[in-house]
């Protein structure tokens, strides 16, 4: 799997929507509260990626119902 990206051209579109927000009438001050908040979800969104595919914080084991008490059946009692 290809994980190199191409960052230079998200750079290059950020730019310009910035310099078009701006040539638009967007306040300066406008684009520096949405850079803001969106530092955190984009900071996220690339470290992740980073991590897309592999073991990650697992160490190497899967967790998808093996214990025991997971192979218990339930009782599920719905009501209408």
């Amino acid at each position: 799997m290809n994980n190199k990206r191409n960052y230079g051209l998200y750079a290059v579109a950020t730019a310009i929507a910035v310099v078009g927000a701006l040539w638009l009438g967007l306040p300066l001050s406008t684009l520096a509260l949405l850079a803001l908040v969106m530092v955190c979800p984009l900071m996220m969104l690339f470290m992740m990626r980073g991590t897309h595919g592999s073991d990650g914080m697992q160490g190497g084991h899967e967790h998808h119902g093996t214990s025991p008490k997971d192979r218990e059946p339930h009782d599920h009692k719905h009501s209408l």
